[in-house]
């Protein structure tokens, strides 16, 4: 009869690999856990990734709750990712800020230049001209809607009309301006 004598240097090892199993048993609830603390906009899936690739790179160790150690490393590697970004914009914002240009002269506050002054005068006269070209009661809906800031519905009211009526004038004038104006 063998006598069984744990092996110290297998003990870690087999408690790494259970740190390891841990991970891909809980590897979607784990998704979960960097979904729920920072939202949908966060690449979860990278995270995940690289989560593996750190536990793989981890000394072993003895751990009695491994998934608790596995959580407490997710923890702790979501708080690096978030430290990077923050670092990351706050060096390229000071990249920016250094790369903006010089201002040669002082601007005069609130004037624009005379040619952008110009130009939305021109703009302004097209917008007026094609507002013109429109049927008075498209005309009339328009006005109603995007100059006294009526709602479709506070509108179609107003002109005893249904708010789809509103909306097919609205969108006939909108076509209209946007194919006279930008052209």
């Amino acid at each position: 009869m063998a006598l069984l004598i744990p092996d110290e240097k297998r003990l870690p090892s087999q408690t790494h690999a259970s740190l390891l199993d841990a991970y891909l048993a809980r590897r979607d609830a784990l998704r979960g856990f960097y979904r729920a603390r920072l939202g949908p906009q966060a690449d979860v899936e990278d995270l995940v990734q690289d989560l593996y690739e750190k536990i793989a790179g981890l000394q072993p160790q003895a751990a009695r709750n491994p998934a608790a150690l596995l959580y407490r490393v997710a923890y702790n590697h979501m708080l690096d990712w978030l430290r990077r970004g923050r670092r990351s914009r706050a060096r390229d914002e000071a990249w920016r800020q250094a790369r903006q240009p010089a201002p040669s002269q002082p601007e005069a506050a609130g004037e624009p230049d005379a040619e952008a002054t110009l130009i939305a005068r021109q703009r302004l006269e097209r917008v007026a001209q094609a507002l013109r070209a429109l049927p008075s009661r498209t005309q009339e809906i328009f006005r109603l809607h995007k100059i006294e800031g009526l709602s479709y519905g506070e509108t179609a009211h107003r002109l005893g009309l249904s708010k789809k009526t509103v909306e097919k004038h609205m969108s006939a004038a909108l076509a209209h301006l946007f194919a006279e104006v930008e052209r």
